[in-house]
């Protein structure tokens, strides 16, 4: 365990808080009218892989704030 704190962890809430909301306002501005064509069932399934999706390369940025280094 560090007994300093580094430089990544608050560059990294603050890049993964504005990540975020660029994300959704994408999502909202672009698909909108697609999405509110569909069927609900097609959009449950939609909003269900569009909520995992961002989480994907998620693991490798925690690494880096924590380590430094893009892997494990």
């Amino acid at each position: 365990m560090r007994e300093t704190p580094t430089w990544r962890i608050p560059v990294g809430i603050i890049g993964l808080f504005f990540g975020l909301i660029i994300y959704g306002v994408m999502i909202a501005v672009y698909l909108a009218d697609i999405l509110g064509a569909l069927p609900w069932w097609v959009q449950t399934i939609v909003y269900i892989v569009l909520g995992v999706i961002w989480i994907l390369p998620l693991k490798r940025f925690l690494i880096w704030m924590e380590t430094g280094k893009w892997g494990a």
